[in-house]
Order: structure tokens, then sequence, then C-alpha cells
């Protein structure tokens, strides 16, 4: 996979279409094992009778075609961020189209904010409802190990999270050619058994939906809490759009992915309407019984497929946040000397992992599970539908009624899933409330606090001119380059009056080096480095990087070239001072008190700038200082 996009016109459109097959199209590519079973065997089951049967299927094509084929695909992935997709990559490209409109950054910078909140509560529950749900197989394979289908399931996750700091490249090789042969069966299947009943083809006329709606009422619209988990990873053909282009995704859904998922409800409904008996399980029993182990062997591979692409989109979505200034720092550590979008966060890894053997354990069935599914992810739709409105108008230029018909149509359609989903929240529904919630209230603790803490470093900030002025002969003069890193742009760092303070020493050169992050996924090397010289050997850096980067200030600074920094770079010589800020919250009322308590503990538990920023260990002196917030 590649870090810059483009369309995929001008790169080998095929190879590209088949890698999407295997990473973007795991999570919806596995609804199949669960999603009709629900409608009629869950929570808020529905009579099971043909006519619910071509009512459900309508409503599960039309589904498809609003949500995945139009919305996202032909809409929604027309608002890149420089070829990047996701709600992270939307939230930064409307943030700078919302200034200067009142409050509307704020209230974007909330919902972007949310949504990647969202996303983590469903990067928790689809590796648990996927891999159970495959497992559950065996039920049907062979019914005798059934009481080591949540045992069965727990070992394959920790085997699955286990892997990831080792890297996902050949397995990564396997993706497309495993998830290739899983469509292909989906397709297969579903073909074979409409057969069975060739006039479910008429549930792609919409009068079946409406038809079912108008005639069940209230459980139709509970029934719509189901309906929608043949939507779920939808916003991952958006979120990866920057490793494979616009076209190799939507040629791949068009042309494979889309056919294989119809043709299979399909199948399963035709073979529900001729044995209403197989509502047990009818995905599995599509397959003749002497298929049923290597079916359950084939769903296992490609659920653990769609697990692996949702724990890589939560390590991106989660460098994206740090880089964006929504989290603290976290180690993140590179898998791959050619891919830079091959990544390994261990926190992230071992606290999903824990929640999601807690999901299994807590929830046992795939069927408990499916009540907590859809509340993130339809919560996730609203708000992607609000945000690209705001495209709409701010960027595209779109005519303002066209923009209400267009979104107004995708809220109606999003709202009565989300609503509908709202019903599951007793049920298990509140669990990617919560987590979502939760996360929300640290990230946006965090952007606040950072912005705090800025402003008041910025305010008592020692002026440079001041401190140039301030500097006499007799303060010796050692040799080398002493690299200050500092978050702002103005005044001298704390550790170089630190080390003024206490060594009474400044060295021949002083750099001031600020590393900032910008609101596009890749920065060019020609605009990496900006240098000021602020007085003779006396200069001022900043570093700059895209929130898909990792920021490596060594690396940086020995490809530059010596008229770009304005002094000649010898590593060996060069000596990283960091300020390590140790925040004292006053007291205050109510919950400023506690928002600050959290800022400061988050603060203490980030990682140091020197393992984020890669600097050598050897050459780092840290110098600490109390700031009152």
């Amino acid at each position: 996979m590649t870090a810059h996009p483009g369309d995929g016109q001008s790169r080998n459109v095929p190879a590209l279409m088949l890698a999407a097959i295997g990473v973007v199209f795991g999570d919806i590519g596995t609804s199949p094992l669960y999603a009709l079973k629900e409608t009629f065997a869950g929570h808020h089951a529905m009579a099971l009778d043909k006519a619910n049967i071509l009512g459900v299927l309508s409503l599960m094509f039309w589904a498809i075609t609003i949500i995945v084929s139009f919305k996202y695909v032909i809409i929604i992935m027309r608002a890149d961020n420089r070829g990047e997709g996701g709600s992270l990559s939307l939230l930064a490209l409307v943030s700078r189209a919302a200034e200067g409109h009142g409050r509307l950054p704020i209230i974007v910078s909330s919902l972007g904010i949310f949504a990647a909140a969202l996303f983590y509560g469903d990067s928790i529950i689809t590796p648990a409802i996927s891999v159970l749900s495959a497992v559950e197989g065996l039920r049907i394979a062979a019914p005798n190990l059934e009481q080591w289908v949540v045992p069965l399931t727990i070992a394959i996750l920790v085997v699955l999270f286990a892997i990831q700091s080792h890297g996902t490249d050949l397995v990564g090789k396997l993706f497309g050619p495993v998830m290739l042969v899983w469509f292909g069966t989906l397709a297969v299947l579903g073909v074979k058994n409409m057969a069975l009943a060739p006039s479910v083809l008429s549930a792609l006329s919409p009068h079946h939906a409406i038809a079912l709606i108008f005639r069940e009422g209230w459980t139709a619209f509970l029934a719509l809490g189901s309906v929608v988990l043949c939507v779920t990873g939808a916003e991952a053909l958006y979120t990866d759009m920057g490793h494979f282009g616009r076209l190799p995704i939507r040629l791949a859904w068009y042309m494979f992915v889309l056919p294989a998922l119809i043709l299979n409800y399909f199948g399963q409904g035709a073979l529900l309407i001729s044995d209403p008996a197989a509502i047990a399980n009818p995905f599995f029993k599509l397959a003749p019984t002497a298929m049923a182990l290597p079916l359950v062997i084939l769903a296992t591979l490609a659920t653990v497929i769609a697990s692996q692409a949702v724990i890589s989109g939560a390590f991106s979505v989660t460098r994206q946040a740090i880089q964006l200034g929504l989290l603290p720092r976290m180690e993140i550590i590179h898998t791959s000397k050619d891919e830079m979008g091959q990544i390994y966060l261990p926190f992230v890894n071992w606290l999903l992992l824990l929640l999601v053997i807690a999901l299994v354990l807590g929830f046992q069935t795939s069927s408990n599970l499916a009540a907590a599914y859809g509340v993130a992810v339809t919560g996730t739709m609203v708000i992607d539908a609000l945000l690209v409105g705001t495209v709409m108008l701010l960027i595209w230029k779109w005519n303002p009624r066209k923009v209400k018909i267009m979104v107004g149509g995708f809220l109606v359609v999003d709202l009565a899933f989300f609503l509908a989903n709202s019903i599951k929240i007793p049920d298990g529904g509140w669990f990617p409330l919560i987590a979502g919630g939760l996360l929300f209230t640290v990230m946006a603790t965090w952007k606040h606090g950072r912005q705090r803490l800025l402003a008041k470093l910025r305010a008592e900030a020692f002026p440079v001119e001041d401190f140039l002025a301030s500097l006499s002969d007799r303060v010796p003069r050692v040799p080398g380059t002493a690299v200050f890193l500092t978050g702002t742009s103005e005044g001298v760092p704390i550790a170089l009056l630190h080390n003024m303070k206490h060594n009474k020493i400044i060295h021949e050169r002083v750099v001031l080096l600020t590393v900032q992050v910008e609101e596009r996924p890749f920065v060019p090397e020609a605009d990496r480095l900006e240098h000021r010289l602020l007085a003779p050997n006396f200069h001022r850096l900043f570093l700059r990087y895209g929130f898909m980067e990792s920021p490596n200030i060594p690396k940086a600074l020995a490809h530059a070239r010596s008229d770009q920094l304005g002094f000649f770079y010898e590593p060996m010589s060069v000596s990283y001072f960091v300020s390590r800020e140790t925040l004292i919250p006053l007291p205050k009322q109510g919950w400023a008190d506690k928002r600050d308590q959290v800022f400061a503990a988050l603060a203490r538990m980030a990682t140091s700038a020197m393992d984020y920023f890669h600097l050598p260990s050897n050459r780092v002196v840290e110098l600490g200082s109390q700031i009152e917030i």
C-alpha cells in the first residue's frame, strides 16, 4: 500500500482493486454472517414469512444502494483531503473552510471528534462479532464442539493481536486472494440457493420495503436496527481511500463486492422461504453439510482479515488524532521500512484486545453482540452526512437548495437507522456510546488543555530580543549545537532559560526548534523546513508534518541542506534540550477542576518527546519545570 493515492489512473488499477478487496471490504463483506439472521432471530425478531422476507431483502438492497453505493462511494469519497479520507481527514478539511463562520468551527470540530470517538467503539465490536459469528459455524459443522466456540474465538483474537508488533506485510499479501475467494463463495452460494425460490428477485423493487413498513409499522422500524448491519463497514471505503485511490475502490465495489453481497443476501432469503428452519444460521445452511467445515474455516479467515483492517485503522486514526492535538503522544513503531502507513501502537493494541475479550466473554454470542452493534455505525453516518454537507456548501460551492435536499435525504435514512438502533441501548448499545463518550471527553479535554497550556506558555515567554540583549561576553560559549525543542513559535524555551540559570553556559550555536502539524495528510519535502536567523549563531527552525506522518527530527535535519538549515549539521556535535513540564492544577469549582485533573494525568502518561521525535537518548538533556494551570 502506498501513502499517496491520487485517483488510481496512473497506477496499477487491477492490483489496487485486489488489494482493496482484501483490506477495504472486510467489515461489510462479513456482514452476511449475521445481518439477515438477526432480523428474524434477534432481539426484535420479525415474523418469518415470505412477505416479510421479501420486505427485509428490499430494505437491505436499498440501504446498500443509498448509503454505500451513492452516499459513500459517489458523494463522500469526493470529499478527500489531498487524497486521504476518514472522519479526521474530513474534520481537517472542513475546519479550514469553516473559519470565519461564527460558531461553525466549534460545531464542526465537536462533530469530527465524536465521529472519531465512535470509530473506536466500532473497532472494539467488529473483531468480536466478526470472529465469533464465523466460529459459531461449528454449531452447524461440528455440533459436538459447540462448547469450544467462545474459547476458540478468544484464542484466535489473542493470536491476531499478538502478531501486530511483527507487522502485517506478509499476512497482508494474502488478504486480497483470500477475500477474492470469500466474495466468490458468497456469490456462488447465493446463486445456488436462489434457485430454491427465484421470486426473491422481486425484492429489487422498493415496493416490498414500503409495503413492509406500512404493514408491520413499529416492528418494521425495529427491524431497521438489524437491517443496518448489512452496511456496517461503509465508512472503511472512505477511510482507506488514501491507500488505494477512489477509482480502484469504486471499481472493486461495483464490479465485484456489491454483486456478491446482494446475491448472498438474496440466496439466504430464498433458503428461508423454502426452509424457515434454516433461520438457526442461514449463512452456513447455504452450503451442503459436507462443505460446512471448510466454509467455517474460510469465514474465520475472512473475519480475521476484517478485524485486521479495523485494528490497522485504529492505529492510523490514533496517529492522526495525536498529530492533530486530540490525544497525548504515544509510542508509534513502524513495522515496515518501505510502507510508512504500516505502524503499531502497543498501548492501543493491548487495550483493544482486553476490551474485545471482555465483549466476547460478556455477550457470549454474535446475536447478543449484534444488539451492541449499529449504534456507533449509524451515529458516524449521521455525522458524516452533516460534515459532507458543510463541504458541499463551503468548498464545492453547491447550490444551497440542492445541498438541503441531498443532505436532508441522507439524514432521513441515517436518522431512521440511528433511532431504530437506539432501541438497542439497554441490550448492549450502551457500550459503544459509553466508549465513544469517554474517548470524546478525553480528546476534547486534551485539545482544550493543550490550547490553554500553549496560550499560557506564549503569554509568559521571555521575548527573544530581550534574551539576546541580556547575553554578555562573560557567558561562556561551549562548542557544539544546542537544539531546544519548543511548542511555541515565539519567545525563549523554558529549557534554554533553565540551562542558562543552572549551567551558566551557552552553546556556540543555538537552535530553537518547533514541530508543527498541518491540517493536510502529507507535507512535501520542499515545505518541510523553514529557517529564520534571529542573530549570529542563533536560529529558529520550523519542521512541518502532515497528520498522516510521524515526526523524526534527526532524520529531517540530516536530510536538510546547509543552506536550508542556516548551518552545517553534524549529528555528533548536536545536543537536544527538552523541557518536561509538570502540570499543577489550581483548585477550581465543578467540572473545570475535574477537567484540569484529567488533562494533568494525560500529560503524565504521554510518551516522552525523546521517544516520540526519535531523538538519540545519549544526546538528550531533559530539564523539568512546573506549570500551574
